[in-house]
């Protein structure tokens, strides 16, 4: 599964997908961008995930850094929900993952 971003968005914008399924945010832009669990600033919304364990090698829902162009992150989903993410470097681009 892939989610593309580029400077109108992410695309799509909603995604279903199954327990245990991946993700992977790829830029297509040429600004940076910045794939992380909502709410903006802590990126707590996904369990066990934070702004604060970036850096400390636990798996979380953030990127954890702005993309370059044709960079990529991947996370694995193992939480059942909808969850909201965000571009932490421009807060207009938003998007949705349902785990089922």
């Amino acid at each position: 599964k892939t989610v593309e971003i580029t400077s109108l968005g992410f695309s799509p914008t909603a995604m279903t997908i199954k327990k245990g399924d991946s993700v992977s945010f790829v830029n297509k832009d040429s600004a940076q961008h910045w794939p992380a669990s909502a709410v903006h600033p802590t990126h707590t919304v996904y369990p066990g995930s934070g702004l604060d364990k970036c850096g400390t090698g636990v798996a979380i829902f953030d990127a954890c850094k702005g993309l370059a162009v044709g960079e990529s992150f991947t996370f694995k989903f193992d939480s059942v929900g909808t969850w909201n993410y965000h571009d932490h470097l421009n807060l207009s681009l938003t998007g949705s993952i349902t785990v089922q």
